[in-house]
């Protein structure tokens, strides 16, 4: 018999078949897979700027697949498939149709022995069973690949491309790809990848990668040798590996001297300069490595490109580090730091013409770049407390600011150097006279 209870009014509750419910919702499974890396993004994150997390034309992966909008583009991956299939058909072959066929089934049959792990990359429900999940990795990710083919070799490029004849879609599709809600796991696009091999390919599908995007990040090339031995999860992580793997960011992270620091943010760089501190650009190949030398006053910053792409593709970065396990937020202490340093216009005129950022955009819209840019994240340690300790205490020593002033104000122009050396002649005779009538 039912265990039952009233509310106070007619109705009544049956206690045994909600507990069964309560029980049902106990036996969800919520521990992520070490592989999980592709999330919808948090409610909080994307109410900031929905346009830098949502696709422009390019639907890639479950999550934005069944969008009207994006399925125009669906065509230009199924041409993309065609032509990569018909590269790799002999030459004279007596059944194209077949041959087509059969390499299609090929990849399908390799892609449908991995979905289960390539699955294990999503986060949440993605919305479709596990035929038309194999479909869409198999699409896309031959997509993928043949358009990172097309922009690295000048030959396959058909005289009618539509990606490479329109440039918006070249544009779009620069957005589209760096979304975390829009990745392809790097094991389907590397299985791909190998399965279609010819002898067109001279690059491995990580330099096609990072040289598609070009200088996303810097105006300087990306070395590619540390990121062909390290795996990445998907094209974001990639570009995020690419940052992280040429830089020094985690040498100093287990640096005792550390744990007696406080954490302050960093000065602007109007204040900075102010403090008689000189600006300079890096030349190291991560724009993360920042570094400052004491002894002259010099921060030293590799420059940052700032263009149309970047705030989507640190959007992104950050939410990488915020919803993936185990990451740490390195991109995300970046930002920070970039915040502080930019408060205003006249902050961007400096590191504008030390070279630390090459801009793109209205100097106004790239000052307000970086504000807000991390709001409502958690960064649980910055990589940069040890930099921001030697800055601020630089700037705590009033000499600086006085050596500044005396730099600026007296010698600046020759003839004002001329002009603060005779004034010094001539207090120091009207000195010696006084002296000597004394005397």
């Amino acid at each position: 018999m039912h265990n039952m209870t009233a509310d106070g009014g007619n109705h009544v509750i049956d206690v045994d078949v909600l507990t069964k419910r309560i029980e049902g919702k106990m036996s969800g499974e919520m521990s992520l897979s070490p592989l999980c890396s592709i999330f919808k993004i948090p409610t909080i994150l994307l109410r900031h700027n929905q346009n830098a997390y949502a696709p422009n034309a390019f639907s890639f992966g479950p999550f934005h697949h069944d969008k009207e909008t994006l399925k125009p583009t669906e065509k230009i991956k199924a041409k993309y498939l065609h032509d990569l299939i018909a590269r790799l058909s002999p030459p004279n072959d007596p059944n194209p149709a077949h041959t087509r066929t059969l390499g299609i089934k090929r990849l399908t049959e390799a892609i449908n022995e991995k979905w289960k792990e390539a699955r294990l990359y999503y986060g949440g429900p993605i919305g479709m069973k596990e035929d038309k999940f194999v479909e869409i990795m198999v699409l896309d990710g031959c997509f993928i690949i043949e358009l990172f083919r097309r922009k690295a070799y000048e030959g396959l490029k058909e005289e009618n491309d539509p990606i490479f004849a329109m440039s918006c879609l070249l544009q779009f599709l620069w957005h589209d790809l760096i979304l975390l809600e829009n990745q392809i796991p790097w094991v389907v696009l590397d299985i791909l990848f190998n399965m279609t091999l010819s002898s067109i390919d001279e690059k491995s599908l990580v330099q096609l990668a990072i040289e598609f995007f070009g200088n996303i990040f810097s105006t300087e090339p990306t070395p590619i040798h540390r990121l062909i031995f390290h795996p990445s999860k998907h094209i974001l992580d990639l570009l995020r590996n690419s940052l992280v793997l040429n830089s020094s960011i985690l040498e100093n992270r287990d640096n005792p001297e550390l744990d007696s620091f406080e954490l302050e943010p960093m000065r602007s760089a109007t204040s900075l300069e102010d403090s008689g501190i000189k600006f300079k650009m890096g030349s190291s190949k991560s724009v993360l490595d920042i570094k400052f030398h004491r002894k002259k006053g010099v921060l030293e910053i590799p420059t940052l490109f700032i263009q149309e792409t970047t705030e989507t593709v640190f959007r992104n970065l950050i939410s990488l580090e915020q919803c993936c396990p185990n990451y740490d937020p390195i991109i995300t202490s970046y930002a920070v730091l970039f915040d502080n340093l930019i408060n205003s216009k006249d902050d961007m005129e400096i590191l504008s013409k030390s070279k630390a950022i090459y801009n793109w955009l209205n100097i106004d819209d790239a000052a307000r770049f970086f504000n807000k840019l991390y709001i409502d994240t958690f960064v649980k340690e910055t990589f940069y407390l040890k930099l921001t300790h030697e800055v601020n205490e630089y700037c705590r020593h009033p000499w600086h600011r006085y050596r500044r002033v005396l730099m600026r104000d007296y010698f600046k122009h020759p003839w004002a150097f001329i002009s603060v050396v005779a004034a010094t002649i001539a207090l120091i005779l009207t000195f010696l006279q006084t002296l000597y009538a004394i005397i």
